[in-house]
């Protein structure tokens, strides 16, 4: 955990004046997050607002590029969420190790990197490591909306 009188990612939160949102829960028959030693795996982050989809459509064209940054940041908001309903505290989070951002846009999108910052952004403004990213385009995603956050997060262990 972080020594007392640091910079705690539920302090960096509320300093940008942000509060989670109720975690989503599984679209499916799976389980939400898995914790395998200092690591928890999510399973994919949609842009859900209680439970229905925020953002529709192919980023480029029924979704502005704005659009899709936001819609990258909800889906981060929701993977901090389900981070701290399953860690019971946020701040047992390191860092993020992997995100993938999946997308779904029109054929001759070639921004993906500028959306992927939607949580990127999010994410380093909370945690002082770097994390890897990878951005793809899709074709299709769940409930027809525009960005899948995939999240890996190392965590503090119990010592």
């Amino acid at each position: 955990m972080p020594a007392a009188g640091e910079r705690t990612p539920t302090a960096r939160l509320r300093k940008l004046g942000l509060q989670l949102p109720d975690p989503p829960r599984p679209l499916g028959h799976y389980v939400a997050a898995v914790q395998t030693g200092t690591l928890l795996v999510l399973s994919g982050m949609l842009p859900l607002r209680d439970g229905v989809p925020t953002t529709i459509g192919r980023i480029g064209d029924s979704v502005t590029m704005a659009g899709g940054v936001a819609a990258a940041r909800l889906a981060a908001l929701n993977a901090l969420a389900l981070a701290e309903q399953t860690l019971g505290s946020l701040d047992r989070v390191r860092r993020v190790v992997r995100a993938t951002v999946s997308m779904t846009t029109t054929p001759r999108f070639e921004a993906h990197a500028a959306v992927a910052d939607g949580a990127s952004d999010l994410f380093a403004a909370l945690f002082d490591e770097g994390h890897t990213r990878v951005a793809v385009g899709a074709y299709t995603l769940p409930l027809g909306t525009a960005i899948l956050l995939d999240v890996i997060f190392e965590i503090h262990t119990e010592d």
